[in-house]
């Protein structure tokens, strides 16, 4: 890929006409900074490295799922049966299923480093975040497998999101989020009558006291968050789309159940 001057010529331009040869050059710099911030935008979009990213979010959520599943001392049988569940809705062909739990055992390994396996998905996938969070809200809905988080499986949650460079508050967030979610499923015992209109509000990420707009405002926000083709084009593989499909049936299913105690929005 060629490196973009663009940049650097209109800024340098613009420094010129404004403050001369001092201008020119700090249109030059600045225009430098642009170009470097251009070309980096480029490189991460292109089809190459969107597979590379892919390849790492496969490999990194098995990893990360042995790892989680382990860190209690023990791999629970409710952990392994989500886990071929996952399996089962991304639909894989014999090789992919074989690598999958190869890098499930990997990361229940006793000598498997989190770290360096987090560390190198974020030098693959970059400054971004959605792809972090989509892969967080994976690992959470493995650790909720046996009916509750424990506090070993929190703390990893938090090591891991730290590692991430995610805040405490977000992850605690990203917690409530997907427990409330978890409540909509359709086929679930809660989804049957145990749900409340607070389950709702948490599911959307707002508090029972937002205005109409605000609430509409983080519903399409967590569509948006989930749409398949905005996570596909960030790299999220393909097979794991019908995860993030589902969750977006949940939302919505939150969404409709507050429509119906506000007027304004039916």
């Amino acid at each position: 890929m060629k490196y973009p001057f663009f940049g650097k010529i209109v800024a340098g331009l613009i420094g010129l006409a404004a403050g001369g040869i001092p201008g020119l050059i700090l249109g030059i710099v600045l225009g430098h900074l642009f170009d470097r911030a251009l070309q980096k935008a480029l490189l991460f979009g292109s089809p190459e490295n969107v597979e590379r990213i892919r390849n790492s979010f496969f490999e990194t959520t098995f990893l990360l799922s042995g790892y989680l599943a382990k860190v209690d001392g023990r791999i629970s049988k409710s952990e392994i049966d989500h886990t071929e569940q996952i399996i089962a809705q991304m639909a894989l062909d014999a090789t992919q299923r074989k690598r999958a739990i190869e890098l499930f055992h990997r990361g229940a390994a006793g000598d498997f480093n989190m770290e360096q396996a987090v560390a190198d998905f974020l030098q693959t996938c970059g400054p971004q975040r959605q792809l972090q969070q989509t892969l967080l809200l994976f690992l959470i809905s493995l650790a909720q497998a046996d009916q509750g988080i424990e506090a070993s499986e929190h703390a990893a949650l938090v090591r891991i999101a730290n590692v991430m460079g995610l805040g405490a508050g977000q992850l605690e967030q990203l917690l409530r989020m997907s427990r409330a979610q978890e409540h909509f499923q359709q086929g679930s015992q809660a989804s049957s009558g145990e749900t409340t209109l607070a389950d709702a509000y948490t599911a959307l990420g707002v508090d029972s006291n937002a205005s109409d707009k605000d609430v509409k405002r983080a519903y399409r926000k967590r569509m948006s968050e989930n749409h398949p083709d905005k996570l596909i084009a960030k790299g999220v593989p393909q097979e794991m789309i019908e995860l993030a499909t589902a969750r977006s049936q949940d939302i919505q299913g939150a969404y409709e159940m507050i429509k119906k105690t506000r007027p304004a929005m039916r």
